[in-house]
């Protein structure tokens, strides 16, 4: 027998009709910008939930939609409500759904996978070849509401903020790429201090790492590395990368390096780090393909590559959850702003001019102080 369907009341009217309409950023067209629309309240359908938006993060991937940069444009299809970091509170349950209750706290999963296709079927649901993402292809949180597909939400641990329980899908990043490969007792470098990167200085110390060394060219990334308890933070703009490392290490070389920024030299750089046997965690993304000397600084040396996309699923997420709930990750010091929706453009020009770590939006209804 079927659960039947569970809902809360949504937010009614002045004339005690239920609301049919909600805000929401919205990429509207083809183009640069974004804006903030009036549109329906999603329908839940079966196998879904239907969320209140408590909390969503703004990344980097919303910037590039929001210029509409070479990536968007062969990517987006206006109009579409952008948003795939978020948290919200259960309101509705469409049929077929039994593993939540109304008034549950859930983060999501954004990456929707078919499981049908090989890399489904074989536990690599992260690489499936016909992902959708939510606030890319389909609507997604930076609105009042949201629908998502039950098996996309995780209930979010009681024992953390919500703007930390907004950000678990990033976070997610950063804990696939750490645990890409050894941690306890090594030597890591994270390269590249957005706040991705960020979060993984916290992860890999929060898993054992010996050392966390980080760098970037930003003097306020820097800073923030620092407060998430980088060992060292170093300006590449003012050091050298490889001799500071050298140095940190006693000479022996980094074990692992977590690439984050998706620039050329860093990823020469890091290689050049590491030690014989040592591994690069790639998740920045080059803007450009770029040479390598693949013989000296990959093949010689015996070097594990790891390309990393999204979150293993699920089992980043219960890695993420267990460091949450055990207390030993704290990313609130990454988390730099939280400020209403509606300054949904302040927010990506911060992102914009490298002014923010993660920025956290808060939706129409709620107060930024607000708990719910």
């Amino acid at each position: 027998m079927k659960p039947a369907p569970l809902a809360l009341e949504l937010p009614r009217t002045k004339g005690a009709t239920r609301a049919r309409t909600m805000r929401a950023v919205v990429k509207a067209t083809a183009g640069p910008g974004a804006e903030i629309r009036e549109v329906p309240v999603p329908t839940c359908l079966p196998c879904e939930l239907l969320l209140r938006v408590l909390r969503a993060g703004v990344c980097g991937t919303d910037l590039h939609i929001f210029e509409w940069d070479r990536w968007s444009q062969g990517r987006i299809r206006p109009p579409v409500t952008l948003g795939h970091e978020f948290v919200g509170e259960v309101l509705e349950r469409g049929e077929g759904v039994a593993n939540f209750s109304a008034g549950d706290r859930v983060s999501c999963e954004s990456h929707i996978i078919c499981n049908t296709c090989l890399a489904c079927r074989t536990g690599n649901g992260h690489v499936c070849e016909n992902t959708r993402i939510l606030g890319v292809d389909v609507n997604g949180g930076f609105a009042q509401y949201v629908t998502v597909p039950a098996a996309n939400a995780w209930r979010a641990p009681s024992n953390i903020s919500i703007e930390a329980a907004a950000v678990m899908e990033p976070l997610g990043n950063a804990v696939h790429t750490a645990f890409a490969g050894a941690l306890s007792g090594c030597n890591i470098a994270v390269t590249g201090c957005g706040p991705i990167g960020l979060f993984a200085i916290g992860v890999a110390r929060a898993a054992g790492a010996a050392r966390v060394f980080a760098s970037d060219v930003s003097a306020y990334r820097l800073e923030l590395a620092r407060r998430m308890k980088a060992d060292a933070a170093v300006d590449v703009s003012k050091e050298n990368f490889v001799e500071r490392m050298r140095e940190l290490t006693l000479g022996t070389g980094l074990d692992g390096v977590l690439e984050m920024s998706g620039n050329p030299q860093a990823m020469r750089d890091g290689l050049t780090a590491l030690r014989n046997g040592g591994r690069l965690s790639l998740l920045g993304l080059p803007k450009e393909p770029f040479d390598l000397d693949w013989n000296r600084l990959v093949i010689f040396k015996g070097i594990t590559l790891h390309g990393i996309i999204g979150r293993r699923m699920f089992d980043t997420w219960y890695q993420m959850d267990n460091l949450l709930t055990s207390g030993r990750l704290d990313v609130r010091p990454a988390i730099t702003h939280v400020m209403p929706m509606e300054k949904f453009h302040e927010a990506i020009l911060l992102l914009k001019n490298g002014t923010a770590g993660k920025v956290v939006l808060v939706p129409w209804g709620l107060d930024q102080g607000e708990l719910p």
